[in-house]
């Protein structure tokens, strides 16, 4: 089993999308990189403690391997854009990844690389840590099939995100 924890702006929107991947067998949505323990959702939406949105992704590693799952994350978000996602702005936005060991640093790297090669505009992904994770609160985790499917913004943000995914990595894809 593997483990890679990736910020992409709002981790409801990058949970949903990872629990449609063949091969992931979780995604918690949590926070990481700041400097307050334990950190509550309402203070990481201060901006203040330099916490990111995170998602922390389990996969089988006979199914997938981390490079397609950083490609993947590559193309669901825009990691062009500074501290924000969209309209959801603020350093707990950003475009990071957490690589666990240095095996994840040099795959990270090669990911932004590959990234690089075809985006419009200059990556600002970065790499990070080591940090400490810290999982976001039980209302937070699946959200996308609970509460998500009546709040209108991740019906504005999540579906196209999917379609995406589908698209582009139709054989990697649950749907």
């Amino acid at each position: 089993m593997g483990e890679a924890i990736l910020a992409g702006g709002c981790f409801w929107c990058t949970e949903a999308v990872f629990k449609d991947v063949i091969g992931v067998t979780g995604a918690v949505s949590g926070y990481i990189g700041g400097s307050v323990p334990d950190p509550t959702y309402k203070q990481v939406c201060t901006g203040t403690t330099g916490h990111a949105e995170a998602i922390r992704v389990t996969f089988d590693d006979a199914l997938i391997d981390l490079a397609t799952i950083l490609d993947i994350f590559f193309a669901i978000h825009d990691p062009t854009q500074l501290n924000r996602q969209g309209n959801d702005r603020g350093t707990q936005y950003r475009s990071a990844l957490f690589p666990l060991d240095a095996h994840q640093r040099a795959e990270a790297v090669a990911a932004i690389g590959r990234a690089a090669n075809s985006a419009a505009a200059p990556i600002v992904t970065t790499i990070e840590g080591p940090a400490t994770w810290y999982p976001a609160e039980a209302y937070h985790q699946d959200y996308w099939t609970g509460e998500g499917q009546r709040n209108g913004y991740c019906l504005a943000v999540i579906p196209p995100k999917l379609a995406k995914l589908r698209k582009s990595f139709a054989a990697r894809s649950k749907s």
